[in-house]
């Protein structure tokens, strides 16, 4: 086992006193850049001040008969950057999971093929004009449950696939990858029929938070901080599993039940959070890392770390994403992508021996 995936001891004073610092700084980062993303309305910025006496007399008037400055800010601005916060944290979670599960600090929460099945049955979609059952044909919630099932399809063959060769930590990846290339394969033939659709569909893969309103934003942050939430009650178990199974199953864990269940709540919460906006990479990759190298391999203080510093970079994506080119919109798994390459890469050269096998 690999030393910085197995280290869940060492000075625990320490730790806890670097964990009550990261999440101090993450968690004043949230609240300045949710303030600057209220601000960064679609319409243009306003001030800081401006932004919050429209929140304040927005949230006063029950959201109607709202001003243009109003709406702009309760309407405009604060649903997505909501969103942004639960997709953020979401993701991040759901990253430090599959790193503790499959025990590699290289995987993200796409590992199980749920990108590439989420990706595939949207693009259907669009590029075909299906329906769902109980659904209306212009339903808004057509693709982001077209999503949610192909995510969870996916999740499903890997599964299969990785336990019938043996279930373990290579298996799933291997058969991750191999799920992933099967539906990426079938997407690109979807995206070649999609040519009426094509900036609609290029958009959802790369991740975007425009058009997100308040019936969205809650589908999303509810669950989404919901499930992360949930999954930090297994800290402890995951911190026994880390340890050595051998050593877990001694102690009374039921090491592949507590696997299979963790890895259906992962991927559970990372279809929920590429359903409405898309494919958002290296948010699940660098986060947990980060927080792994800070932080040690105590899943009590990685995973609550993760979700504030995944909501926090989040909302740091989407405000450049439609604010450096304005007012065209940049996707932001592309802005995501830009600032977690030197971050992971520079993380990779300070312990890229421990990853040696």
């Amino acid at each position: 086992m690999r030393k910085d995936m197995e280290d869940t001891g060492g000075d625990i004073p320490l730790k806890k006193r670097r964990f009550r610092i990261v999440m101090s700084v993450g968690l004043f980062l949230c609240v300045v850049m949710f303030l600057i993303s209220i601000a960064a309305t679609p319409s243009g910025l306003l001030g800081v001040d401006d932004a919050l006496r429209a929140l304040v007399s927005a949230i006063e008037k029950g959201g109607v008969n709202l001003t243009e400055i109003e709406s702009r800010v309760y309407i405009g601005s604060l649903p997505r950057t909501i969103a942004a916060v639960g997709v953020g944290a979401g993701l991040a979670v759901a990253g430090c999971i599959f790193q503790a599960l499959i025990r590699n600090p290289m995987v993200d929460p796409y590992i199980t093929g749920v990108s590439s099945g989420a990706g595939c049955a949207a693009i259907g979609v669009m590029a075909l004009g299906a329906t769902i059952p109980f659904l209306d044909a212009n339903s808004m919630f057509i693709v982001p449950l077209a999503a949610i099932l192909g995510g969870l399809a996916a999740f499903g063959i890997t599964v299969a696939v990785a336990e019938g060769a043996g279930g373990s930590a290579t298996n799933y990846i291997l058969a991750g990858v191999i799920v992933g290339f099967a539906f990426t394969a079938f997407q690109t033939i979807f995206l070649s029929l999609s040519k009426d659709n094509l900036t609609d569909a290029m958009g959802w893969l790369y991740g975007s938070f425009y058009g997100i309103d308040w019936e969205t934003t809650f589908l999303v942050l509810v669950p989404a901080l919901g499930i992360s939430a949930v999954s930090m009650v297994w800290a402890r178990e995951f911190n026994l599993f880390m340890a050595g199974e051998e050593q877990a199953e001694q102690l009374g864990l039921n090491v592949r039940r507590f696997k299979r269940f963790m890895m259906v709540v992962a991927s559970v919460l990372t279809a929920i959070c590429v359903a409405f906006v898309g494919v958002i990479g290296f948010v699940g990759l660098v986060i947990p890392h980060a927080c792994r190298m800070m932080l040690g391999g105590d899943h009590r203080l990685i995973m609550p770390a993760s979700l504030v510093l995944g909501a926090c970079l989040m909302m740091l994506s989407d405000l450049l994403a439609h604010l450096v080119f304005s007012p065209t919109e940049l996707p932001v798994g592309a802005i995501t992508a830009l600032i977690g390459t030197p971050v992971f890469a520079y993380m990779l050269m300070r312990r890229g021996r421990g990853y040696d096998a």
